[in-house]
C-alpha cells in the first residue's frame, strides 16, 4: 500500500460542508486490494489487541463493536485506515470523529477522508495510520503510544492558545468567521471591512500607548501613585550600587522583578537578606537590565480582569507548592501533582506541569529543604516565587465576593492605563473588603492578560470572559455580503457583472476571477485566482465591503472553499468538462462538487440556480437556504411552479429581463439596452445577466442600480477579458473567446450563427488533460460552426503531444461530415497571425484562446498596424 496524494481540505468541501479541516488521502492498495481483512490470518485478533478502544466505533452496524464485526467479516484496508486515524486522534485527546472511505474511480484506489484538529497533526496521523495497518497485516509489533504522543505534541504546537481560542470559539458561537493570519495567535475575526484582529488578548481596540505604559512597570506605578492608588514603595535600579541604596531606602522584605518582564519570569518575592537579594537581582537582569525593587506586601495574590472598562472576573492565585505527608520526598510529591491529567506543558491544559528550575531550588533553600527532603505531615512547601499558572500555580475564582469599592477601583485603574483588556495584579488579605483600607496594593497592570485562570479555574465557577471582549468588538456578526459563483461556463462574466453592480451600489468590491483578484477595478494579483487562497485574499482586505468570488471545481477539490459560508451562491450550469480529474469521472459527481457552493449558503441567504439545467435545478433539494431560479424561458414549468408558491425568479421574455416574485413581475431591462447580451443575440450572456441580476437583488442591491449596471457594463478586453471580445478590422471581424469545452463552444456557436459572414474561420484547440471523447466532441462541434478551421496548440499540452490532440480533433471534425479546410500545428499567437493574414473581406475569425493577455496584445497590435497603414494611405 502507498499514499499517492494527500491534501488538507480547509473549508466546506466535496465530503462535508460542516466538517473541516479534513485530511484526504488518495490510497493505492496495490496487492492489498485483493486482501480484505477476513483473508488476512490473525488480523482481527491483532487489531483488537493493539487498539481495543476501537470497540467504541459503531461503523455502519450502528452499535458498539460494529467496526470489529466489519473487520471480522471482511472489509478493505482503506476503511481500516480511516478508523485507525480517527481513533489515534481520540486517544490523543482530540475530538475528530468524521470519516469516509470511497472508491477513487480506479481499481485499488480509494479516497480515505477523516477530520482532524490541526493540519500538521492530521497529516502525521494519516501516515501513522498507514504504518499501523501495514504492521497489523504483517503481524509486526508496533508502539502506538509513540504515535499518540507525537500527534498530541503536533496538536499542541499548532493550536491556538487558551485565551485566543476562547475568543475564536465565542465568535463562532455568534456566527462571526475567523481567519488565522499566522502560525501564532494573530487572528482575524470577521471579513473585509468588518474585520477585527486579535493577538492573544490584544485586540484591534487596544492602544499602543496603553500597551507601552503597561509594559513599563515604573511608569505604571507612577501613574497609579499620582492617582492615589496604593502601590508598593519601590525604585528602578540597574547597578549593584544603586541596588544597595534602594534596599536601605525601602527595607526588607523585598520583591525584585525585571522592568519589562511578564508571566512572572525573573521575579523573586519575600527577599529578606543580601545574598538572596543579590542573586535575585542578577536573575532579573537576565531578562531586563533595569530591575524593579519594591517592598514585599503581605497577603494573597489576586488577578483581576477588566474588559471595556468593566470588571468581569477575579481569581485568587496560589504559587506551585506541595504539602507534606511524612512519607514522600518533595520530588515524589511534585511527580504526584504532575500526574494530574489536568496538567500539561505550557498552555496545553487547564493547569501547567510544575518544573524544577533555579527558582524552585532557591525556594527550597529558603525552606532549608532539598528535592530529597520528606516534609512533615501538613507542611506546605512553596516551589515558585510567583503564582502564575504558567509556572504551575493554581487559581480559585472569587469574582462574586469582590467588594463594590474594589470594583470601582479596578475599573478606574483600567481607565488610567487605557487598556481595553486589562489584567491587574493585587496583593491583599482578601478582595471582599476595600483594598485601600486593608493594607493591600496594586503590583502590576498587564496588557494581554491570560484568560485561562478565569475560563477554567482550579476551584470555583468558570467565567466566560471571552464574551465581553466579543461584545466590545462586534455589534453584529462581522460579515460583509459574500457571493460565490460556480458552474462550468459563464462564471467569470457573471462574477464581473455582479461585481460591477455591487460597485455601482457604492460598495468597495473585491472579486476573484480566472484572470486575477481585483478590488474595484484595480488588479492586485494576476493569474487564475478562482480558488480558496484568492477568496481569502479578498476576505482579508480591510477595505472590502462586498465580495464576489468565482469558485472553480479545482479549488474545491484541492482544499475546499475559501470561506465558511456565503450570503448567495450562483450556479450557472454543469456540463462535461474536467471529467476524469481528481476522481470526478461522471457529470453527476461534477455536479456534486459544484453543489458544495450552494450548500454553503446561510439559511437566510439564497442559492441562485439555473432552472434550464437539470443537474443545477436538482441542487435545490440539497441546500438549506432559500432558492431563486433563473431561466431563458418564461414558460419554464419549474419557474411557474416555484413562483406559484411565492418563490423568487428571473426570466427572459419578449426581449426583456424580468424578475418574478410570486405573482408579481418587475421589469429589469430590455436586452437591446444591455451591451453584454449583444442586442439579445447572445443567449448565454442573457442567462449570465439574469443570474447576476437575481443574485444582486437577493443581496439588497436596488433594482434601479441593477438596471443602470446592466446598461453600463460594456464587454471589452478590459471588462470581460477573453469573453466575447470583438475587434473590428477594416475588412473582417475577429471574435476572441475563452470557450474551452464542447458545452461552451456549442453556446458560442449559437452566437456565431447570428453573424451574416459567409466565411467563418475558427482557431481552435482542446485542453490536453480532458478525456478523449471531450476532445473529439470539440472537433465535432467546431465543424458544425465554422467553414474553415485552424488547429493550434497550447504552450502547456497537459500530458499529451500536439499530434495526439490534433488527431482527436480531426476525428471529431471528420465525424461532422463535410470536408472543411484545415491548417494545423500552429502555436497560439502564430495561429492568430495566420488567420488574420488570410482573412477575406466580410469574414468572421473566431479565436478560442487560453493565453488571453498575450493573444489580445497580438490582435491589438495588428489592429494598430492596420490603422497606421490607413493613415499613411490617407496622407
Amino acid at each position: 500500500m502507498k499514499i499517492e496524494e494527500i491534501k488538507v481540505l480547509r473549508g466546506p468541501n466535496f465530503w462535508s460542508v460542516k466538517h473541516k479541516p479534513l485530511i484526504q488521502v488518495l490510497l493505492n492498495l496495490e496487492d492489498t486490494e485483493h486482501k480484505p481483512t477476513n483473508l488476512i490470518p490473525g488480523f482481527h485478533e491483532r487489531i483488537q489487541k493493539l487498539l481495543p478502544s476501537l470497540r467504541t466505533h459503531h461503523c455502519s452496524e450502528g452499535h458498539e463493536g460494529g467496526f470489529f464485526e466489519r473487520v471480522k467479516d471482511g472489509t478493505w484496508m482503506g476503511h481500516v485506515i480511516e478508523h485507525i486515524a480517527i481513533e489515534l486522534q481520540s486517544l490523543a485527546g482530540i475530538d475528530a470523529a468524521f470519516g469516509r472511505t470511497r472508491g477513487a474511480g480506479k481499481d485499488g484506489f480509494y479516497h480515505v477522508v477523516f477530520s482532524c484538529a490541526e493540519e500538521k497533526q492530521g497529516l502525521y496521523t494519516a501516515k501513522a495510520a498507514l504504518r499501523i495497518a501495514e504492521a497489523l497485516m504483517e503481524g509486526e509489533a508496533y508502539a502506538v503510544e509513540e504515535d499518540i504522543r507525537q500527534i498530541q505534541d503536533l496538536w499542541v504546537k499548532e493550536r491556538l492558545g487558551p485565551s485566543t481560542n476562547s475568543l475564536v470559539q465565542e465568535a463562532l458561537k455568534r456566527n462571526i468567521p475567523f481567519i488565522r493570519l499566522d502560525e501564532g495567535s494573530l487572528v482575524q475575526l470577521g471579513y473585509g471591512a468588518k474585520q477585527k484582529r486579535i493577538e492573544a488578548t490584544i485586540t484591534a481596540c487596544t492602544g499602543n500607548l496603553a500597551v507601552d505604559i503597561a509594559g513599563n512597570k515604573d511608569l505604571t506605578k507612577k501613574l497609579l501613585t499620582d492617582a492615589n492608588i496604593p502601590v508598593p514603595l519601590g525604585e528602578v535600579v540597574s547597578t549593584v550600587e544603586n541596588f544597595k541604596e534602594a534596599i536601605e531606602t525601602i527595607g526588607y522584605p523585598l520583591v525584585l522583578k525585571p522592568l519589562n518582564g511578564n508571566h512572572g519570569k525573573g521575579a523573586t518575592i519575600n527577599v529578606s537578606n543580601w545574598l538572596c537579594a543579590f542573586n535575585a537581582f542578577k536573575r532579573a537582569q537576565t531578562i531586563s537590565e533595569k530591575v524593579i525593587v519594591e517592598k514585599y506586601i503581605q497577603g494573597y495574590d489576586f488577578r483581576v480582569l477588566v474588559i471595556n472598562k468593566k470588571f468581569v472576573a477575579a481569581a485568587l492565585r496560589k504559587p506551585a507548592s506541595v504539602t507534606g505527608d511524612g512519607r514522600h520526598t518533595i520530588q515524589e510529591l511534585i511527580d504526584k501533582i504532575n500526574a494530574d491529567p489536568r496538567r500539561g506543558d505550557g498552555h496545553e491544559k487547564v493547569l501547567t506541569t510544575i518544573k524544577v528550575d533555579e527558582a524552585t531550588k532557591d525556594m527550597l533553600a529558603k525552606a532549608k529543604c532539598t528535592l530529597d527532603s520528606i516534609p512533615a505531615m501538613g507542611r506546605e512547601i512553596v516551589l515558585k516565587h510567583t503564582a502564575n499558572l504558567s509556572t504551575g500555580g493554581t487559581a480559585t475564582d472569587v469574582t462574586d465576593s469582590v467588594h463594590s469599592q474594589n470594583i470601582l477601583l479596578f475599573e478606574r485603574i483600567a481607565r488610567i492605563i487605557g487598556l481595553d483588556v486589562c489584567g491587574i495584579d493585587v496583593v491583599a488579605p482578601n478582595l471582599s473588603s476595600p483594598v485601600q483600607t486593608k493594607g493591600g496594593a496594586v503590583l502590576e497592570v498587564n496588557a494581554a492578560p491570560g484568560f485561562r485562570m478565569h475560563l477554567e479555574p482550579t476551584t470555583g465557577q468558570s467565567r466566560n470572559v471571552a464574551a465581553p471582549v466579543i461584545d466590545m468588538l462586534f455589534k453584529d456578526n462581522g460579515r460583509i455580503p459574500v457571493v460565490a459563483v460556480t458552474g462550468t461556463n459563464g462564471k467569470t462574466t457573471t462574477t464581473r457583472l455582479l461585481a460591477h453592480m455591487a460597485q455601482q451600489s457604492g460598495k468597495v468590491t473585491g472579486f476573484t476571477t480566472t484572470e486575477g483578484v481585483y478590488i474595484n477595478e484595480e488588479l492586485l494579483v494576476a493569474g487564475d485566482c478562482s480558488g480558496p487562497q484568492s477568496a481569502q485574499f479578498v476576505l482579508r482586505d480591510p477595505a472590502v465591503e462586498f465580495a464576489v468570488l468565482e469558485t472553480a471545481r479545482g479549488g474545491i477539490l484541492r482544499s475546499g472553499l475559501g470561506f465558511d459560508g456565503c450570503n448567495c451562491a450562483v450556479v450557472t450550469n454543469v456540463a462535461e468538462d474536467h471529467l476524469g480529474l481528481g476522481g470526478v469521472d461522471t457529470i453527476e459527481k461534477l455536479a456534486k462538487v459544484k453543489a458544495v457552493v450552494p450548500e454553503a449558503v446561510w439559511p437566510s441567504g439564497y442559492a441562485v440556480l439555473n432552472a434550464d439545467d437539470d443537474l443545477v435545478y436538482a441542487m435545490k433539494d440539497r441546500v438549506k437556504c432559500k432558492v431563486a431560479l433563473f431561466s431563458l424561458h418564461a414558460d419554464n414549468v419549474r419557474i411557474e411552479r416555484h413562483c406559484k408558491s411565492g418563490g423568487l425568479a428571473a426570466v427572459y421574455e419578449n426581449g426583456y429581463l424580468l424578475l418574478r416574485i410570486g405573482k408579481h413581475i418587475l421589469p429589469v431591462e430590455e436586452a437591446v439596452n444591455i451591451p453584454v447580451t449583444f442586442n439579445g443575440k447572445c443567449d448565454f450572456n442573457v442567462a449570465n445577466a439574469l443570474a447576476a441580476s437575481l443574485a444582486a437583488y437577493t443581496c439588497g442591491i436596488e433594482l434601479n442600480t441593477i438596471r443602470r449596471s446592466l446598461q453600463s457594463f460594456v464587454p471589452s478586453p478590459q471588462t470581460t477579458p477573453g469573453r466575447l471580445n470583438i475587434f473590428q478590422f477594416a475588412q473582417f471581424t475577429l471574435l476572441l473567446d475563452y470557450a474551452h469545452n464542447p458545452h461552451g463552444l456549442k453556446a458560442l456557436g449559437k452566437f456565431v450563427d447570428t453573424f451574416e459572414s459567409k466565411e467563418k474561420i475558427g482557431v481552435i484547440t482542446a485542453v490536453g488533460d480532458r478525456r478523449n471523447e471531450d476532445i473529439v466532441a470539440m472537433g465535432e462541434e467546431a465543424a458544425k460552426i465554422f467553414t474553415g478551421i485552424v488547429l493550434r496548440h497550447d504552450s502547456d499540452m497537459r500530458g499529451r503531444t500536439v499530434e495526439e490532440v490534433e488527431g482527436l480533433l480531426m476525428k471529431g471534425i471528420q465525424r461532422a461530415g463535410d470536408k472543411i479546410p484545415i491548417a494545423r500545428s500552429l502555436e497560439e499567437c502564430e495561429s492568430v497571425e495566420y488567420a488574420i493574414e488570410r482573412a477575406r473581406p466580410g469574414s468572421l475569425v473566431v479565436v478560442l484562446t487560453d493565453n488571453i493577455k498575450e493573444v489580445t496584445a497580438c490582435v491589438e497590435k495588428h489592429l494598430q498596424q492596420e490603422k497606421e497603414r490607413q493613415l499613411q494611405q490617407a496622407v
